[in-house]
């Protein structure tokens, strides 16, 4: 691709490098100039315009960008037509964002040229939202590099994996210093929490603070409500894998895979299942509605996305949220073990 000024003489054919005024009228760059507007410029005494002619194996960067994208677009995502070197990427459903970060970051590593980006790696998504987008910085690039950049991006490093688990079951642990609002106003969080996603809570139980309490909760909304995602709010924090809530779901015959999440608020999160049916400990900044850790795990379940530890391991780069009102004292002024996250 040759780029620089030109006689305008010699600019008919070629693409203005930036935006022409002339004769009233307004040629935006990335055009190509016409002879008309070649002679108009002409007569209006300019000399030379900054243009761009392509030469043999460049291509175009609206098509550039569109095959790039095309390439990288995985399951339920759409394609937008390419404009001005751009090509944008929309969810077709509402659900997980899922992003090969390696793949990403090899394609835009292969030349200056060629750019990918992308929102945050799961991150919740709505249909029609704009989830990514591929610019060509230049108005061409060469067909070798376009090639590299594609090899480098293998199909399906962008994609969206739509919610799938729709009936949540909530057993909730009581003891006499917590009161039924508290837990009712526990479950309208949870409710506002699940609308973007179209899960809803089918089924609900409080049963005693005891291991067994749990274990009997968790049979009643799994095997008698047939749900396929149940969240534990405990009466009091879990502070260790022998306490009442990972001992009871172990007594329903069901396994404790993590305890514990390096994101703040949310660090008390337990991660377990009972046969395929996923089961989260809940932290106690779970019964508010701010973000929390819970959030980002409760999300990627109810798209189906496996979650394991060494997932739960990564997230403490960023994982220290919004201080919450609930807490006692700020993190900084020594926060007790007690405080519920």
């Amino acid at each position: 691709m040759r780029f620089g000024p030109v006689p305008v003489a010699d600019s008919a054919g070629l693409i203005t490098a930036h935006s022409l005024r002339s004769g009233g009228e307004t040629l935006r760059k990335g055009s190509i100039i016409t002879p008309v507007m070649a002679a108009t410029l002409a007569a209006d005494g300019v000399r030379e315009v900054v243009a761009v002619s392509l030469e043999t194996g460049d291509i175009g960067e609206d098509a550039a960008a569109g095959r790039l994208a095309a390439i990288l677009a995985g399951k339920n995502l759409r394609v937008e037509e390419p404009f001005t070197g751009r090509c944008n990427l929309f969810a077709t459903t509402r659900g997980i964002l899922l992003i090969d970060r390696g793949l990403i970051d090899s394609v835009n590593g292969v030349d200056e040229a060629v750019t990918v980006a992308t929102l945050p790696a799961f991150k919740p998504v709505a249909e029609g939202e704009m989830v990514a987008t591929v610019k060509i910085i230049p108005y061409a690039v060469g067909s070798a590099t376009l090639a590299r950049a594609c090899a480098e991006g293998e199909a399906g490093a962008i994609a969206v994996a739509p919610y799938r688990r729709r009936r949540i079951g909530v057993v909730s642990t009581r003891l006499a210093s917590l009161k039924d609002a508290t837990i009712d106003k526990t479950l309208r969080v949870l409710a506002e929490r699940l609308v973007p996603t179209g899960a809803e809570i089918v089924a609900e139980t409080r049963v005693p603070h005891t291991a067994e309490g749990v274990a009997s909760g968790l049979a009643e909304v799994i095997d008698g409500a047939g749900a396929d995602l149940t969240v534990l709010f405990g009466a009091s924090a879990i502070a260790d894998r022998r306490d009442v809530i990972p001992a009871g779901i172990e007594q329903a015959g069901g396994r404790v895979d993590h305890l514990g999440m390096p994101v703040d608020p949310g660090n008390l999160l337990l991660l377990g299942a009972r046969g395929d049916v996923p089961v989260i400990g809940a932290p106690g900044c779970a019964r508010s509605p701010s973000e929390n850790g819970f959030d980002w795990i409760l999300q990627r379940l109810l798209a189906d996305v496996p979650v394991s530890r060494a997932d739960i391991v990564a997230l403490g780069v960023g994982g220290l949220l919004m201080e919450i009102v609930s807490r006692p004292q700020p993190r900084a002024g020594g926060a007790t073990a007690g405080d519920d996250e």
